[in-house]
């Protein structure tokens, strides 16, 4: 018989398998990376269309939502991981050969999928999306990762905490180095705090609901959720906390405005403005930065309820729509308008009550956009300043003599929250002509603990469950 006679008939080709949730997580993560688009905007509408195909189920959609979030917390970290196992900078991989790597690193080391499942799985996914070429690196790079746990490969690929805190944490914890160090110094304290603290970035926030007075209540919400589905909050009167799980767009209650979803210490910061100590008339109150909404809907309802009228600018057009549609059918007087709040068109002295939650970096918010602590850059926050000092003089001069002023951003960082209040009150940043004292804000969240020296709040992941927000109180005085 010839040698061609002896070879083995080679394998017929076969066609990748193609898995609709990797397929929907990958092009969750491409969106990310491409359009500079939020997971949380983008994967709904995926997660929906995908239903209404008849592809996915309830787990599918747990997986998938697991995947694209897990993969985008621990981007940095895996990326380490990835670049030990490569034989070239990481910047030389092509964008999508990295998504299905890190989709890969994350199955492996981030969840239980057996390693085999995990490997499998990746290496049919890069075959649809890259190609057999491609699928063929991936395949080599996974096995490589998959010879060690995430403990084993922490240990190869960060510093020791010793020789580098800073980057010893952002690596383990998956932050950018500026932002442990931003995060600490806002933090204070010593090594275990800030950790708890990264650890509670990384992890999956819960759903909060808010129950909008005089419109709906907690109990009416638990009554519908079940005791199974359902939990009072921690802190705000008005919240109720959903099992994981839980889709609030299937409670009537949230589908027709009477609540929506809010975090509990967006809604805490809304609750201390609204009780704040008030001598004299409390008939007209400011949102001056409305957008998009959550806020300002809490404030309607509780001006409402004492007879005040409430109005809510917000500069985007876009965004003061989802104002409206946010107070739509509020019981008490209210108006949005999309205005800027740094060249107001109300009047000086108008308002007894104002609040201004202004733009930021959003470090606050880390559990819930985890991809914005890759986007985010130091230098962004110069950006940031003048606006943030801007609005708060401008808020300043809308209130009344005696009237309160509420400073609030979804950041810790100290350059967003009492250096800005600092500047204004020493009548820089545009503030030369009106005079202000600080309010104590911390009696006006009852029963919540470790608020600090005050006399302003900041609020954190992993000592209040809620997102990093920040209240300074400020009383009008001249």
């Amino acid at each position: 018989m010839s040698e061609q006679g002896r070879r083995r008939p080679s394998k017929p080709y076969r066609r990748p398998k193609k898995d609709p949730v990797r397929i929907l997580a990958f092009e969750a993560l491409r969106a990310v990376d491409e359009r500079d688009a939020y997971a949380n905007l983008v994967l709904p509408p995926l997660l929906r269309k995908a239903r209404e195909q008849g592809d996915f189920d309830s787990r599918d959609a747990a997986l998938a939502t697991e995947l694209v979030y897990g993969t985008l917390r621990r981007q940095g970290t895996y990326d380490a991981i990835i670049a030990a196992c490569v034989d070239r900078p990481l910047r030389e991989v092509d964008p999508p050969v990295l998504d299905v790597l890190s989709l890969g690193a994350h199955q492996l080391l981030g969840t239980r999928i057996p390693t085999h499942a995990a490997v499998s799985a990746t290496v049919e996914l890069a075959r649809v999306v890259l190609g057999d070429g491609r699928a063929k690196f991936v395949n080599a790079v996974l096995r490589r990762i998959a010879q060690r746990d995430l403990d084993g490969w922490l240990d190869e690929v960060a510093p020791p905490y010793d020789d580098d805190p800073e980057d010893h944490l952002a690596v383990v914890h998956s932050h950018p180095r500026w932002v442990v160090s931003a995060l600490w110094d806002a933090l204070g304290g010593g090594r275990a705090g800030i950790e708890d603290l990264l650890e509670a970035d990384n992890e999956r926030p819960e759903v909060t609901l808010v129950a909008r007075p005089g419109r709906s209540t907690p109990d009416e919400l638990l009554d519908v959720l079940g005791d199974e589905a359902g939990l009072p909050g921690r802190w705000s009167p008005y919240a109720v906390r959903l099992a994981e799980g839980g889709e609030p767009g299937a409670i009537d209650a949230v589908r027709d405005g009477r609540a929506g979803v809010q975090d509990e210490g967006s809604q805490l910061v809304a609750v201390a403005l609204a009780n704040a100590p008030l001598e004299g008339p409390d008939e007209r109150w400011l949102d001056g930065c409305a957008g998009p909404g959550g806020k300002a809907a809490l404030l309607g309802a509780l001006a409402a309820g004492r007879g005040a009228a409430l109005l809510a600018s917000e500069k985007q057009p876009h965004r003061a729509r989802l104002v409206e549609r946010a107070l739509a059918g509020n019981p008490g007087p209210y108006q949005v308008i999309a205005a800027d709040g740094t060249r107001p068109p109300w009047r000086p002295g108008s308002f007894d009550r104002v609040l201004v939650d202004v733009p930021c970096s959003g470090l606050g918010a880390l559990r819930r956009r985890p991809e914005a602590r890759w986007r985010r850059r130091p230098e962004d926050l110069d950006g940031f300043a003048p606006l943030q000092r801007g609005l708060l003089a401008e808020a300043l001069k809308a209130a009344r003599i005696g009237g309160v002023v509420g400073y609030a951003t979804c950041s810790p960082h100290l350059a967003e929250t009492r250096a800005v209040v600092d500047d204004i009150l020493k009548g820089r940043g545009g503030a030369q002509d009106v005079t202000a004292e600080w309010i104590d804000a911390r009696p006006l969240f009852p029963g919540v603990p470790a608020l600090g020296d005050g006399p302003d709040v900041q609020l954190w992941p992993h000592l209040h469950g809620t997102d990093a927000m920040y209240l300074a109180l400020l009383r009008r005085t001249a």
